[in-house]
């Protein structure tokens, strides 16, 4: 993808001005404004994409891709959404709904405790950073693939996704700390690529258990 590396693009074909114009509410344009400014680290590549357009009046979506140089090791999409009504099921007027993967070494794949810590990793990154959230909930999938016939030469493997949402805490004028959760999102990105976390020093982060090499390792 065509993206900046630590920061967010300017997006694709004019759509952030159709998502987060002046028509849109304040505290969802001032949310979005969050987004494309936050600091992230730089092993993301991260850009604006079409959102959905039937799960709230008000959504804009980005992608991303955790590189370790030619080498993409994770990949994700973050979706914001936004009901000026409030919406039951969040309990609030905002939601956060994510998917990421990431391909595993052979020797993590098989682990039983791989979906309880991946899905561990999401709310420890949030929490890491101070981040308030409710509602949070999710799946974690472990998919393999093995090659047959013409393919039989390639080596089986194996795939992690996450798919989840949580209702960011809402702060003065009824906006959340979009740019702290998206931050946080790109430390899930990157530990479940296999990449070491930044120092407390650099974003306050807490180390969480990863492997040096590409892909996650649950203790």
């Amino acid at each position: 993808m065509a993206a900046a590396q630590g920061q967010l693009s300017d997006g694709a074909d004019g759509m952030d001005d159709d998502v987060a114009g002046d028509s849109a509410p304040l505290p969802f344009r001032k949310a979005v404004e969050a987004l494309r400014t936050a600091r992230l680290r730089p092993e993301v590549e991260i850009e604006a994409t079409r959102p959905p357009q039937r799960l709230a009046p008000h959504t804009f979506a980005l992608e991303a891709v955790v590189l370790d140089g030619e080498e993409e090791l994770a990949d994700g999409r973050l979706v914001l959404l936004h009901d000026p009504a409030g919406h039951e099921a969040w309990q609030g007027s905002f939601r956060l709904v994510t998917l990421v993967r990431a391909e595993l070494e052979p020797e993590i794949a098989t682990d039983p405790l791989l979906p309880e810590v991946s899905w561990s990793w999401l709310t420890g990154a949030l929490e890491a950073r101070g981040l308030a959230f409710e509602e949070a909930s999710g799946t974690v999938t472990r998919a393999g693939s093995h090659y047959f016939g013409g393919l039989a030469d390639r080596v089986p493997t194996t795939q992690i996704e996450i798919r989840a949402s949580w209702t960011p805490r809402e702060g003065l004028g009824g906006v959340p700390d979009t740019a702290g959760h998206l931050a946080a999102w790109c430390d899930l990105l990157c530990q479940i690529g296999g990449l070491p976390p930044v120092g407390a020093a650099d974003a306050g982060v807490v180390s969480l258990p990863l492997p040096q090499r590409r892909g996650p390792q649950p203790h």
